[in-house]
């Protein structure tokens, strides 16, 4: 599932994951505790042809992310997504996002009747947890990555990948192309 070179920076397979690792690698550069970020995935040739005069490097990916006005504070983040409708000429979008995690072993400890803001105070409190960021993308294909990146492992060569790594963040973002 991961993508990590023991020598270098993530090695990418296909032109999605090469999108997602380089808005992972915009997010690490803007440092830690930061909002949520909107992209958009247009297709580079399609834009090269239609915009000529922008500046796009000779190495630039399939699918050039274009950020999004700031999502607002204080919405939640799934009521935010619904509210979003894409054009015919976005050809897929991308997420950045802040969360705590728990390892799949703390996971049994966690109360089953706490839910909402009392889980993620709980969450926070726990010992375990682990701050992560999760940068996740979709296609109007039906297409999906992500990629994870853990705080207390912030380095290009630890970067995990794969399209199923965040599967409830994809479904909301691949229903911003639905309707």
């Amino acid at each position: 599932m991961s993508n990590v070179s023991p020598s270098g920076p993530p090695m990418a397979s296909s032109p999605l994951t090469r999108a997602v690792l380089e808005i992972d690698e915009y997010a690490s550069g803007l440092g830690w505790d930061r909002p949520a970020r909107l992209f958009a995935l247009v297709d580079t040739a399609r834009l090269r042809a239609q915009a000529p005069s922008l500046k796009l490097g000779e190495d630039a990916t399939a699918y050039t992310p274009i950020e999004q006005e700031e999502i607002p504070a204080g919405k939640p983040l799934d009521e935010f997504l619904g509210t979003i409708a894409w054009p015919d000429a976005v050809a897929g979008c991308a997420l950045t996002v802040e969360r705590l995690m728990l390892p799949p072993s703390a996971e049994a400890q966690v109360p089953k009747d706490l839910s909402g803001a009392r889980l993620n105070k709980w969450v926070a409190s726990h010992p375990d947890r682990q701050e992560v960021r999760m940068t996740v993308a979709v296609l109007r294909t039906g297409a999906r990555e992500a990629a994870i990146r853990l705080r207390e492992k912030d380095s290009p060569t630890e970067v995990l990948t794969g399209p199923d790594l965040v599967p409830g963040l994809a479904e909301a973002l691949a229903a911003t192309f639905e309707g």
